[in-house]
């Protein structure tokens, strides 16, 4: 769940097209934060660690919506989207349609939590439902979910890739190069999760998939959440490039991935 966190952090301050579009930058400076995608991403951990790893459909879903609330009073400033943020704070429980990339940035942790692909992109599936019920916000977290899935389980990028592609049909043909002349800040699944996509895939490691991502700009922190996630899983991150990030996140959230990697057993 690191990957996710530490490239929310890192992405941060290039956020809203506020960087230069290059590889070439400091990781950590004072401006770095976590955002929402953090604190999404906690809720979801939380919310499923707690119902348990068999729960159903309506457990999952409740305990998703309490466990949202909760950390989003806790942190009420990290930056949510207009129509969540009148989700979050008010008494609604029930999805908007939405299809924005939040369903893609907060799910990561189902990727490591179950046994079977299958199983995976069911509970992925209702990590959106809640809010994102928009097939294309539903289509974005099932799809992180299944990358993360098949990364951390052996599976060789081209695997990734044909199967990112069959089932959801995203286009995975452009590169990076291709990408960046004309991307820009955009919210919603479409054209996000290909290019967080490729952003992984062109990548040789979890430094460069992120700085892959500050290379393209657009949302900064949320491509890094969804790319960073994935790339934990297939290559892991430097200790080095964990420590550091750490230093960024408060007690309750950090006491949160400790139980959750002591959950799915990751070091």
């Amino acid at each position: 769940m690191y990957g996710a966190i530490i490239g929310d952090i890192i992405g941060s301050r290039f956020e809203f097209d506020r960087g230069d579009k290059s590889r070439e930058f400091e990781l950590f400076t004072k401006e770095c934060k976590f955002t929402d995608d953090t604190v999404m991403t906690i809720a979801v951990a939380e919310a499923l660690m707690d119902a348990g790893k068999d729960a159903g459909e309506e457990e999952i879903k409740n305990n998703l919506i309490k466990a949202m609330k909760a950390w989003g009073n806790k942190y009420p400033k990290a930056g949510y989207g207009g129509r969540f943020r009148q989700w979050l704070f008010t008494d609604r429980t029930k999805p908007y349609n939405s299809y924005g990339n939040g369903s893609g940035m907060r799910v990561s942790p189902v990727g490591w939590l179950y046994d079977t692909i299958e199983r995976t992109r069911e509970v992925a599936r209702w990590t959106a439902e809640v809010t994102h019920n928009h097939p294309e916000g539903v289509k974005g977290a099932e799809s992180t979910a299944a990358a993360i899935f098949f990364a951390r389980n052996g599976a060789s990028k081209k695997e990734i890739r044909d199967y990112i592609e069959k089932e959801f049909g995203y286009d995975l043909s452009r590169t990076l190069d291709e990408i960046r002349p004309t991307y820009e800040h955009v919210e919603d699944c479409m054209r996000t999760m290909p290019e967080a996509f490729e952003c992984f895939l062109e990548a040789e490691s979890y430094e460069e998939c992120v700085r892959n991502v500050m290379c393209i700009g657009g949302d900064t922190d949320t491509l890094a959440a969804i790319a960073g996630a994935i790339a934990e899983a297939f290559w892991g991150i430097p200790v080095s490039i964990v420590i550091k990030g750490k230093e960024y996140i408060t007690g309750d959230i950090n006491e949160v991935i400790d139980r959750f990697n002591e959950t799915v057993h990751v070091s």
